[in-house]
């Protein structure tokens, strides 16, 4: 029988809550050195997770403190950056209730958030090629999930989600919303958008992407909601295609290595080198016997590599389409070295935040956005996506026309498949079971 907090939080829903969303009791099943709680929250102009640890600290540090325990680990390390002053003061202020978590500080810079960075930076270990921190002794958790971990022991289940809506918006806030809102009733709450035409990316401004219809609904994973001018060239990247991306680089790309010599995996000492995978898409020869393309496959996305081309090329972009058409046709991950080292010029390759900031143009942009966490406004109609998460669609437990209560069960796990459970975040009636999602309203 499995113990009680891994019960609690398959009951409760809960996943990772930004990136891909990994059902969280699946994580916790492994057996650990070390908790990393990921705070570095690098992507610029997200607010959610310092916020958390500043408002939430004791909540966070008690889930901390049980997951510890429950894979039987040595200690929970909280990473966050440095510049988080109100979350460092209250951290500090119950840190010494638990003698088995530690603070450790980031620095400035991006990606410290990727999980095998921000492993590497507290531990020192590298994380294999291709691989999860697990292999290396570690789980890393986000900060919200931990929220979501405390109140699944104390019966709350998954319903609702912080999120930072900013950009072009008449009061940049974070809020608590119920999930399956849509993204322009978040955008309401926020005031609206002060832009006649507009764009929305869903998450960060590096990995975040665009989205095409803002009726969509919030998930699990929604973190950021940034409203930008259509004409903003952060846009126009993210909305730039890769036929064009890849002529523009048959013409404009002049080889001098700059985006491997930024890409953080690289500097890991995975063998990436994003500047001979374009040299591929230039000229069909990267000039080297030793090459093989599926380095694409190591590839985190983070964006980086086109913050440092001096001619504003895409390499992710490129390894993204490698990635896509690779899985097509049934070729696998191969690579699985297990450096020893990363690149001795890393410490001095790391990308400021700050100058981050200033490449991507969004400098005006860089406010506060107060955490509010109760919207009193009511909401008639939710979309619960039937995937939020990796892994399988989940099964309906309700049908239409059934009355349900705000918590409910509606979306259960397929057998033993890699999902997780969907609670309805109103009280109504089931309107509509799709494929894709369940439909409740009030009305």
């Amino acid at each position: 029988m499995e113990n009680k907090l891994i019960q609690a939080v398959q009951e409760a829903g809960v996943v990772g809550a930004g990136g891909a969303g990994f059902p969280t009791h699946i994580k916790l099943r492994g057996n650990a050195e070390y908790i990393i709680v990921n705070g570095a929250e690098c992507e610029p102009l997200l607010r959610v997770d310092q916020q958390l640890m500043a408002s939430k600290t004791n909540e966070i540090l008690k889930a901390l403190d049980g997951v510890v325990k429950e894979t039987g680990a040595k200690k929970g390390i909280v990473a966050l950056k440095s510049k988080y002053h109100k979350a460092l003061e209250s951290l500090n202020k119950y840190i010494n209730q638990y003698e088995n978590i530690d603070i450790f500080k980031l620095g400035n810079f991006y990606p410290a958030g990727d999980e095998q960075v921000t492993v590497y930076e507290v531990l020192n270990r590298i994380v294999p090629e291709g691989g999860i921190p697990l292999e290396v002794g570690v789980i890393v958790i986000n900060v919200e999930t931990l929220l979501n971990i405390h109140n699944a022991l104390n019966g709350i289940v998954v319903t609702h989600k912080y999120v930072t809506v900013t950009g072009a918006v008449r009061m940049p806030i974070t809020m608590k919303l119920p999930i399956g809102i849509s993204i322009k009733q978040a955008m309401d709450l926020a005031g609206g958008t002060m832009e006649e035409e507009f764009c929305v990316i869903d998450g960060g401004p590096m990995m975040g992407k665009l989205i095409d219809d803002i009726e969509a609904p919030i998930t699990k994973t929604t973190k950021g909601i940034i409203v930008l001018p259509k004409d903003h060239g952060l846009i126009k990247s993210k909305d730039k295609g890769i036929e064009k991306m890849l002529k523009q680089a048959r013409s404009a790309c002049c080889h001098c290595s700059l985006c491997t010599e930024v890409c953080p995996r690289n500097l890991l000492g995975h063998k990436l080198h994003p500047d001979k995978i374009m040299r591929i898409a230039s000229y069909g020869d990267a000039c080297d016997s030793t090459l093989s393309i599926t380095e694409a496959f190591l590839c985190c996305e983070c964006g980086l590599c086109e913050q440092a081309c001096i001619m504003g090329l895409q390499p992710w972009k490129l390894n993204k389409f490698l990635k896509n058409q690779m899985g097509r046709n049934g070729i696998k991950k191969n690579h699985n070295r297990k450096p020893k080292l990363a690149n001795p010029f890393r410490e001095y390759r790391k990308f400021p935040v700050k100058k981050l900031i200033a490449r991507l143009g969004i400098e005006k942009y860089d406010v506060e956005a107060p955490l509010k966490q109760d919207i009193t406004r009511n909401f008639n109609t939710v979309k619960i996506n039937r995937r939020q998460h990796i892994g399988a669609c989940t099964e309906p437990v309700v049908g239409t026309g059934d009355k349900i209560g705000k918590g409910q069960l509606i979306l259960d796990i397929p057998g033993d498949k890699l999902a997780a459970k969907m609670h309805s975040s109103i009280n109504g009636i089931v309107k509509e079971i799709h494929d894709d999602y369940i439909l409740i309203s009030k009305e």
